[in-house]
């Protein structure tokens, strides 16, 4: 597995421990993961292509990738993706 492959499942991992610590059910575990894949989707997507993003700027995969984000930073601003996301 490639380093930058290794570091999206840290990351999926990561985002993982945060919901399952926040005693979410098994379906709204799924839910969140199939977010997390199809927010990861767009970035490849527009890497490849080219094209620009559907997602808004600031709650996009990079925003939640970064190293910086951490523990209840990053439980925080995921939480706040969603919501935004969810207004679309």
């Amino acid at each position: 597995m490639s380093d930058r492959s290794e570091r999206i499942v840290k990351k999926l991992w990561s985002y993982c421990q945060v919901l399952r610590d926040d005693g979410l059910s098994y379906q709204d575990y799924l839910e969140q993961l199939t977010f997390l894949l199809f927010l990861k989707m767009a970035d490849e997507r527009a890497d490849l292509t080219g094209e620009p993003q559907a997602i808004p700027a600031g709650f996009r995969w990079v925003d939640l990738a970064n190293p910086k984000m951490e523990g209840v930073k990053l439980e925080q601003h995921y939480r706040d993706t969603l919501r935004k996301l969810g207004e679309q």
